[in-house]
């Protein structure tokens, strides 16, 4: 339909219908009209799959994906052009037609909640990767919609936080990945983030929203709101947000239609604004269209090979005493608590259902057999005392007292619920309502257990009528759970013996004020690592050739909704891996993690390898990759410190992190990241850019010339090693010295090339005028500065083996339009 089809559409509507078209009909989808034949839209998360209009806890079945730091770790933006690709069919077999994805915010610290869900620290490998992942979905006519629009890079009070940046390290740095998804990419669809940026709600930030997003880049697409993230009427519509979600409206409906006709928002602004919702469901083919898509499970051979793929090219090797890969060896002790279970994603929105889970344990057995593998878990690495699961009566009631009579009724099978919508048997309004659970729990060894629960929402917890967590009333209080709505885990110790059978019950009432409209619960119980865990651990490490320890986080510590606490492994796992490195020289550590960790055993080990969360296939990925039938060709997209006291945050300062008097001010500006580490010369743990492989490459005869919009660097990349493989060569610019402070250097290129042995092949790395610009704030342009700009071309940040100059004769800035 041509932009006159839709503008003789727009004036059939009145302003009711066009008002419908700006805000949700309910959690995932926007109204249809069916007077003029305008279909319904639906938008399903995220990042790593599509979970379809169901809970973030079960639901129906979706391939899982590798998390985005995964991703990242490719350094391969072809890959995340056939995941892109591969997702958009995930979110057709889901009935949706917009994926919200991807997410591009920059890792600025190592403990922020979401890191596992984003890229990079750096904005050039995030917009490389960014784009293609967008090409793949739109090509096949599903809506990407790239966030968190701007400055979400903590989850600490991320509903209310001002995010105060300066303007060049915005333009540089935080904004760039989004205008490459705008000029590279042609976006369909871009979602606010919750915070303020520089005291505004960036739902209502005209300067980000109209003035750079839309008068400067031409963005042409849709602004959603996060979801409950909008936070007025007439100041969203003027500024340019086009929809909020979710529905029903809160802020539009009748109050937009009050607010045109008392003048406070012009009518040409909301036809404006339903012209792009009109636009985009034309571009993803509903507009004017009926065609009812059931959601499906689909598990799809195709997808499950991707993912396989996908999942080793973004394991990172960062330590290899020629140890790895291994070559059949006699035994092997399978250790460590991510070992026999399957950690696949982080936690949050991006949370979905998975087809099923691959064990690192099940991965390894299924190519060695059972003969030679021994298994023990050695310690727990949980944040949470462990699901509570089995049959459970839960009854539904019209109140927050639990009184009267139950209007539903369910079994559920463990104790553990997301309530935003949909439950309840639709019988009970999401903010008005209590749940009665009982059911019986056996035990299988007597002793001191772990009785844990948290909830966004009051709680109180019963073992045989006999209350033993109460949280109710004043007794609750909120803390980072459920999206920062939920209280923090509440742990009573409770002695329990073998072979008895108890009654727990559970009583649940929702909040009276819920700024997310999520209310949950989630009871637990377990017991804590002993020492006799390790020793058995350590005794089967002794006794065979080759210890792998499986070690990390879980997507209870790598969340949406709060920060890590530290960036230390949890509970005694550096403690299992000395103890078992102590008595067996060939010890190898998997991570699973999703952002940096501290290694205090690093040099006692033989083998490291990085492997985040790989989605559903992660124990055959990782299997791949350890028995050699797979490269671990990924490689560092966010610098590992050696402490965390290392990182550009950590000065005490806590107006810098976490936030202070509701601000959180990026001091540091562009120097975070790697460009933190060599601006104050810190030897990071393991540099931005760095993996070893199973190939070894070398870079001869760099060379620098001329191209139509800037300059195309040349180098040869030899593999002199006996396997193939692949190579990240990176170009990194190194600027002039000139009144304009800038980072010793930065990432303006790369390219991943595959070689077999004694192969050369010659790399073009092309940097473009506004890689050698920075941005001039008291001009409003990009200035290129004179001098020297030398590029330095290696395989990491620290790894630097050829360098190039480019000379500048006179400074200059770029005219608009010219990039």
């Amino acid at each position: 339909m041509s932009a006159t089809s839709i503008n003789a559409l727009l004036d059939a509507m009145t302003l009711e219908e066009q008002v419908s078209l700006l805000s949700g009909q309910d959690f995932w989808s926007i109204a249809s009209i069916q007077r003029l034949g305008i279909g319904e839209l639906r938008v399903t998360d995220g990042p790593n799959g599509a979970r379809g209009s169901g809970s973030l806890i079960g639901g129906n079945k979706s391939a899982c994906f590798p998390c985005g730091i995964a991703l990242g770790a490719t350094w391969n933006p072809e890959l995340l052009y056939c995941i892109g690709s591969a997702i958009a069919d995930e979110v057709k077999s889901k009935g949706a037609h917009v994926s919200l994805a991807p997410t591009v915010n920059l890792q600025r610290t190592a403990t922020n909640g979401r890191n596992f869900e984003c890229y990079s620290e750096d904005a050039v490998l995030t917009a490389s990767l960014a784009v293609q992942f967008i090409k793949g979905l739109q090509d096949k006519q599903i809506g990407a919609t790239i966030k968190h629009f701007v400055g979400n890079e903590s989850e600490i009070q991320r509903t209310t936080i001002s995010s105060e940046i300066d303007e060049r390290t915005l333009r540089e740095h935080y904004l760039y990945p989004f205008e490459q998804a705008v000029k590279q990419a042609d976006t369909w669809a871009i979602m606010s983030s919750y915070n303020k940026l520089n005291g505004v709600y960036t739902s209502e930030n005209e300067w980000l929203l109209s003035k750079v997003l839309r008068d400067e880049w031409g963005f042409e697409g849709i602004v959603m709101s996060d979801w409950f993230g909008s936070q007025s009427t007439a100041p969203t519509i003027n500024s340019g947000l086009n929809l909020e979600m979710p529905g029903p409206s809160r802020d539009r409906g009748n109050k937009l239609i009050a607010a045109v006709n008392e003048g406070a928002v012009d009518p040409e602004r909301v036809r404006f604004l339903a012209h792009g919702m009109l636009t985009l469901l034309e571009r993803v083919g509903v507009l004017q269209t009926h065609t009812e898509r059931e959601e499906q499970s689909l598990d799809r051979p195709e997808h499950r090979e991707l993912i396989r793929v996908a999942g080793a090219e973004a394991t990172v090797l960062l330590k290899n005493d020629n140890l790895l890969p291994l070559d059949h060896p006699s035994s092997i002790a399978v250790l460590g608590p991510n070992a026999d279970s399957a950690q696949i994603m982080g936690g949050g929105s991006a949370q979905l259902n998975p087809h099923y889970a691959i064990t690192p344990l099940a991965g390894l057995t299924a190519q060695l057999g059972e003969e030679s593998i021994v298994y023990a878990q050695g310690c727990s690495n949980r944040r949470y005392e462990p699901l509570i699961t089995g049959a459970f009566q839960a009854d539904y009631f019209t109140n927050r007292e639990l009184s009267g009579d139950p209007v539903y009724t369910e079994t559920v099978d463990q104790l553990h619920a997301f309530l935003m919508e949909g439950f309840g048997g639709g019988k009970v309004e999401k903010n008005h309502f209590s749940i009665l659970l009982e059911g019986d729990i056996r035990i299988s060894e007597t002793a001191d257990y772990h009785l844990g629960a948290f909830s966004a929402g009051y709680i109180r917890v019963y073992l045989d009528e006999q209350l033993i967590i109460d949280s109710w009333g004043d007794k609750w209080q909120r803390g980072t759970t459920f999206f920062e709505e939920g209280s923090e885990e509440r742990v009573e110790s409770v002695s329990l013996s073998q072979g008895h059978t108890y009654r727990l019950r559970v009583e649940f009432a929702c909040l009276p004020n819920n700024k997310l409209g999520v209310s949950g619960y989630r009871v637990g119980l377990g017991l804590p690592t002993s020492d006799q865990d390790i020793a058995e651990a350590v005794e089967i490490a002794k006794n065979t050739d080759t210890a792998i320890v499986f070690v990390g986080r879980n997507a209870e510590w790598d969340t949406e909704g709060g920060d890590l606490p530290h960036i230390r492994l949890p509970g005694r796992q550096d403690e299992l891996i000395e103890a078992v490195a102590a008595v067996n020289s060939k010890t190898i550590v998997v991570l699973q993690t999703g952002g940096p960790v501290e290694m205090p055993w690093l040099n006692k080990v033989s083998a490291v390898l990085q492997a985040w969360y790989p989605g559903q296939e992660a124990g055959n990925s990782i299997a791949d990759v350890l028995l050699g039938k797979q490269e671990p060709s990924g490689r560092l997209a966010q610098t590992f410190p050696v402490a965390y006291e290392d990182t550009p945050i950590a000065n005490g300062d806590a107006q810098v992190y976490p936030g202070r008097e509701g601000k959180i001010v990026y001091q540091e500006g562009e120097f975070f990241g790697y460009r933190h580490y060599d601006e104050h010369d810190i030897e990071p743990l393991f540099a931005f850019g760095f993996g070893l492989g199973y190939a070894q490459f070398s870079l001869q005869d760099a060379q620098a010339e001329q191209s139509h919009d800037g300059y195309e660097v040349m180098v040869n990349l030899s593999n002199v090693g006996k396997r193939t493989g692949q190579a990240v060569v990176q170009a990194y610019l190194v600027p002039p010295t000139g009144e304009a402070k800038r980072a010793p250097q930065a990432l303006k290129s790369f390219v991943k090339a595959s070689l077999e042995p004694a192969q050369t092949s010659q790399i073009a790395l092309p940097i473009s005028l506004r890689d050698l610009a920075f941005y001039d704030v008291d001009e409003g342009r990009w200035c290129v500065a004179s001098g020297i700009h030398r590029v330095d071309i290696g395989f990491s940040s620290r790894d630097i083996k050829q360098c190039v100059n480019i000379e500048i004769a006179e400074p200059f800035f770029l005219e608009d339009g010219s990039f």
